[in-house]
């Protein structure tokens, strides 16, 4: 029940609507509402009198799905242990403003998943959202230096245990299957300065934003088939390719698979060309694994010429035939069995990417040309304009590729004339496009040999998502330490696992076939209502109601089994509460 309490601030009376919640088992005031002055109050009262009720509404849905899940896989509890046993130094509890490193954290993670902001922003967004409400705490004074704080506290030898014991619960809770792991890496520019030394796990490399000018730090993530599950991730050095990194953490990945009790040999560990290298498959043999893995095409030209005119018909779905030709060769000093075919698509963007290249070089000579045919333009000698278009036309495809030659015109003005070599270009067209899959998986049929490959977009749907602006994005972060760098990127994963698995219910309960952006974007817009009722003797009743919901948006509620968390309220109770 709430009520009207008072406050005097420099002489004025001010009015507020106080509800009592208990905060780690002690009754606090919560101010719901700020009514003003008197004058304020009296207006307030007298449309009230007439029917017009006070309501304010609140972002309900994705929020009270994310708690549901955190609350049921115990994650608050796990955090805190794994500080604690490993920060025993501490003369205090990691514990400011009455919240624990723990749930600290997981509202961070699921801030990461609703809408992406700074650390200092995210109580301008949880204050439009029923997450005090559901936490029944106040939450105004999480900013910036509240979360340093307690990401602070954290051990970044903790993040993989802590990791290990969410993932037994979600196997034990979900009852997932798996049988195919998808690795693969990325990485995330950052705005850190070039002058901070203290931060070495941003560097400068290859970055597939093509944001070179900045710093990076990589992300390797494995991923599971089914529902994309994030099953390990590792932060890593901006600047180590992706074969390092996959010989640095591959022994991790095993490790994992066996603290979860996966039978390695019903699993196939999955990766891309870049991560081969004749080490790294020494050391997957070395560790039991079974695989599926990639080749450069440019680096076995002798077995796409013993495919050709050797290919066969493999039927990939119900109208999707491949040519594809397979056999059991040695590579790099072990026999494994290889598949070459030609990806349609594929092909296709590389060939449009010629043609662009093409195009920009001509432009490039009409820019000349176009100089040249000015009548006050400089002269330049035949020399020098030769090695200007042999350096427009030098490119990866050969310098026949575009063909030209330097004319005089009537005025004895030079005029640059150049063509398409046909016969390269199809020639070169003839050698695109091509895939070839490499395992161990002697028994597989082709057919399932190629569907798992293609799993892997799996891994680059969830990179995908980890850059989604709106959900799930790890940028911003504005840190500049490695703990903390490595403890955001620990929180983004971990938001994106709640998802995966709210995405999950989604799909099984409610049957829904949208993407999991739009699956949040419509979750956020089921809202929570708080209505203020006049009752006898001037008290003032809240009550919580659901708004209107279109047809989606109840049956997610339903099929979530959310319906009724607007009115349980005491149901997330004991998250912020410090349990050793």
């Amino acid at each position: 029940m709430a009520t009207i309490q008072s406050k005097i601030s420099h002489g004025c009376k001010y009015w507020y609507i106080v509800e009592s919640r208990r905060v780690n088992g002690k009754p606090r005031p919560i101010v719901l509402a700020y009514l003003g002055k008197v004058e304020t109050l009296l207006k307030r009262l007298q449309a009230t009198l007439n029917g017009q009720l006070k309501l304010k509404s609140y972002s309900h849905g994705a929020l009270c799905a994310l708690l549901h899940i955190a609350h049921n896989l115990d994650i608050v509890n796990e955090i805190n242990k794994h500080i604690h046993s490993q920060r025993t130094w501490m003369a205090e509890k990691p514990i400011r403003n009455n919240l624990t490193a723990g749930i600290t954290l997981l509202l961070g993670s699921i801030g990461r998943v609703c809408m992406p902001t700074s650390k200092l922003g995210w109580w301008n967004w949880a204050r439009t959202t029923s997450c005090e409400y559901l936490l029944q705490c106040n939450l105004s004074k999480i900013d910036s230096q509240h979360f340093w704080d307690l990401m602070d506290a954290l051990p970044v030898t903790a993040i993989p245990l802590i990791e290990e014991a969410i993932l037994h619960r979600v196997f034990q809770q979900h009852q997932l299957t798996t049988d195919s792991l998808f690795f693969d890496t990325t990485n995330f520019f950052t705005f850190i300065a070039t002058t901070n030394t203290r931060c070495t796990i941003a560097q400068r490399g290859k970055n597939k934003q093509k944001r070179d000018d900045l710093r990076q730090i990589g992300l390797a993530l494995v991923v599971s088939r089914e529902d994309f599950i994030p099953l390990f991730h590792q932060t890593y050095q901006g600047n180590i390719n992706d074969s390092k990194v996959f010989a640095q953490v591959i022994g991790n990945i095993k490790a994992r698979m066996e603290t979860l009790h996966f039978d390695i040999e019903k699993h196939t560990v999955i990766f891309d060309r870049g991560n081969n290298s004749k080490k790294n498959l020494a050391a997957v043999s070395k560790l039991n694994l079974h695989y599926i893995g990639a080749l450069t095409p440019y680096h076995q030209k002798q077995l796409i010429a013993d495919a050709a005119g050797h290919y066969s018909d493999v039927i990939i779905d119900e109208d999707r035939t491949l040519q594809v030709f397979r056999d059991k060769r040695s590579i790099w000093g072990e026999e494994r069995t290889v598949l070459v075919f030609v990806s349609d698509a594929l092909k296709e963007g590389q060939m449009r990417g010629i043609v662009q290249w093409i195009e920009k070089r001509k432009k490039k000579i009409e820019k000349v040309n176009i100089a040249l045919a000015k009548p006050n333009s400089k002269k330049r000698s035949r020399k020098l304009l030769c090695t200007l278009i042999q350096k427009f036309v030098k490119g990866p495809y050969g310098n026949d590729l575009l063909l030209w030659s330097l004319e005089r015109n009537a005025e004895s003005r030079f005029h640059i004339k150049y063509w398409v070599n046909d016969e390269k270009l199809a020639t070169i067209e003839d050698s695109l496009g091509f895939r070839i899959i490499m395992t161990d998986r002697h028994a597989w049929s082709s057919e399932a040999i190629i569907h798992a490959y293609y799993g892997q977009a799996f891994v680059e749907y969830a990179f995908k998502n980890l850059k989604n602006l709106y959900h799930l994005a790890i940028r911003p972060s504005f840190h500049w330490t490695d703990q903390k760098l490595i403890v955001h990127y620990f929180m983004c994963v971990l938001g994106y696992l709640l998802a995966t698995l709210v995405y999950r219910m989604a799909r099984l309960h409610c049957n829904y076939k949208k993407s999991i952006g739009s699956l949040f974007n419509t979750l956020n817009n089921i809202r929570l209502a708080t209505i203020l009722e006049p009752q006898k003797k001037g008290k003032i009743k809240t009550l919580y109601k659901l708004e209107e919901m279109d047809d989606e948006e109840k049956q997610l509620l339903n099929g979530l089994g959310l319906e009724n968390y607007h009115i349980e309220k005491p149901l997330f109770n004991g998250f912020s509460v410090y349990n050793p």
